[in-house]
């Protein structure tokens, strides 16, 4: 509990470039201090269609631990316009002059935190912006002539509506894809592909050389597994799948031959396989049970595959 009540750190570095959205000068501000006034609220500037206001304590937030510091808030206008449930969601940083050295000392929160504001939270600020001596003591550069500028810049957090989930599908239905070929030991063509099927949100093909692909032609079983849409996903879109190809010993399993791998399928890269899946000589070897009857059946298992949906 003592963790998750820790006090922000504070990040407070200088820059040259002043605040992009607002800047809040003030001239004698000793006699401002003498008025006795608690809080001093600036007029009210837009900020991506939103209104907002400087809200400056000169002698601390007392009821925020601010006494001896300066005190600078940030509080949202107009939310009686708002919907009920409105939220904004924003981050912010402050800004004091160093009238001196010409540059700005920005103030933030280090972790960044994004604040919420809504109907029962209209203002988020700094207790402890800065202490008012480091403040007044006038060869700092903040207090000058009786004079000081502050600033703050502002940037909402807006929701597009866009919604991207990635989700990895397990054993995903309809997720064997067999090829069958019959008349074995007089092809027709080099390669043969399977009919298209849809699993998980993706359409695969089986591609399969009879007597070899490549390196493997006319020494070994060639399979591959095809992404049918692959030309068709966004620039550095990818489908991942992890399969296994098998021919089956269809006598008693113990020669069934299988090869499992996995890969990440994209435009440039749309099909992956195993060129020495099994053998030539293996598989036309009868007593191991691979082709029955002239006829070669080989199937392809997804085992996982990547889902992609958006919402928009």
């Amino acid at each position: 509990m003592e963790e998750f009540l820790r006090k922000p750190e504070i990040r407070r570095i200088t820059r040259d470039v002043p605040p992009a959205h607002y800047i809040f000068s003030i001239e004698s501000f000793s006699l401002l201090v003498d008025t006795g006034v608690e809080k001093y609220e600036s007029h009210a500037f837009d900020v991506q269609n939103y209104k907002w206001r400087l809200s400056l304590y000169p002698n601390g937030n007392k009821k925020s631990n601010g006494e001896g510091f300066i005190s600078l808030y940030l509080q949202i206008e107009d939310t009686q316009y708002f919907p009920r449930t409105w939220e904004v969601n924003v981050n912010f940083r402050f800004f004091i002059l160093d009238q001196i050295r010409d540059k700005y000392l920005t103030i933030e929160e280090s972790d960044g935190v994004i604040k919420r504001y809504y109907q029962m939270k209209t203002e988020w600020g700094i207790a402890q912006l800065l202490s008012l001596d480091h403040f007044n003591e006038t060869s700092n550069g903040y207090l000058v002539d009786d004079c000081c500028s502050f600033g703050v810049e502002v940037f909402v957090i807006k929701q597009t509506g866009k919604l991207e989930r990635l989700s990895m599908m397990k054993q995903p239905p309809n997720n064997i894809i067999t090829f069958q070929l019959r008349q074995y030991s007089a092809p027709f063509y080099e390669r043969y592909t399977s009919d298209v099927q849809t699993i998980g949100d993706s359409k695969w093909e089986l591609i399969v050389y009879p007597r070899g692909n490549g390196t493997a032609k006319n020494n070994a079983l060639s399979v591959f597994l095809g992404l049918v849409e692959a030309q068709k996903l966004p620039p550095k879109g990818k489908v991942y799948a992890k399969y296994k190809f098998r021919v089956r010993d269809s006598f008693n399993s113990i020669n069934t031959r299988e090869f499992t791998d996995s890969a990440w399928f994209t435009a440039s890269c749309i099909g992956f396989g195993s060129r020495h899946f099994i053998s030539l000589r293996d598989l036309q070897d009868r007593s191991k049970g691979y082709i029955v009857n002239d006829t070669l059946i080989v199937e392809a298992d997804i085992i996982i595959v990547s889902n992609v949906k958006l919402f928009l």
